[in-house]
């Protein structure tokens, strides 16, 4: 995704209290231009994020991308400001179809998007994580369905300094639509250690603007996008 991803769910972020705060926001109808965001974010460092994410609905793209996924890292969290983050899940272009995805931002480097899969139908699940490794500090890992994916990512000042975030994401290109797309992320964990020790997220926050909506499943269970 490009680099602007998370400086715009930084600024959603800002904004959530207000649009919390307007009865009916969430019942409109959905659509943006920019980027729009429907998730959840912890509210403790962690040394990772885990979930079952399944792509509930052929997405729909009009312009632009959706995607659904779990990630830490983000504008200005790395070295003395630098853009850096690490993220792994599901995303889709207009006339394409679900592709298995995961991104690289590193200080001072343009981010780097990988397709690990693509043509996925509705319906696909996969469990995808990232986590910071237990024998290299700030160095992280892809998995997913229990296996790394790539080689191990150095992301300098990393170890115990971001908190998880796993959301569904759109955006319009600069056109304004509402790009039709579902994601279900399963029990949500974070790593309480480099490597794993595992854990259900309790302590969070949720966010949804421009009439993307999240709606709770269960613990650390919840369905995200155009509902």
């Amino acid at each position: 995704m490009p680099r602007l991803l998370l400086r715009a769910l930084a600024a959603t972020l800002a904004l959530v209290s207000i649009s919390f705060s307007i009865p009916g926001r969430a019942q409109a109808a959905c659509g943006s231009s920019g980027y729009a965001y429907a998730g959840l974010g912890a509210s403790h460092r962690a040394y990772g994020v885990a979930t079952w994410l399944q792509s509930v609905a052929a997405p729909e793209v009009l312009s632009g991308h959706v995607a659904g996924w779990v990630g830490v890292g983000g504008p200005g969290a790395g070295p003395n400001g630098t853009d850096e983050w690490i993220q792994v899940g599901f995303s889709a272009f207009p006339g394409g179809s679900t592709s298995l995805y995961y991104e690289v931002a590193l200080p001072h480097q343009a981010p780097q998007y990988h397709e690990i899969a693509a043509g996925l139908p509705a319906g696909s699940t996969h469990k995808v994580a990232v986590v910071e490794l237990r024998s290299r500090r700030s160095w992280w890992s892809v998995v997913v369905d229990d296996r790394a994916v790539g080689d191990p990512v150095h992301l300098p000042g990393s170890h115990g300094a971001w908190r998880p975030l796993a959301t569904t994401e759109t955006w319009g290109a600069g056109s304004f639509v509402c790009n039709r797309f579902s994601y279900r992320f399963g029990s949500v964990s974070v790593a309480t250690r480099p490597g794993g020790g595992w854990q259900r997220l309790r302590s969070h926050y949720t966010f949804q603007n421009h009439g993307y909506r999240i709606k709770s499943l269960g613990a650390a269970t919840f369905l995200a996008g155009a509902l």
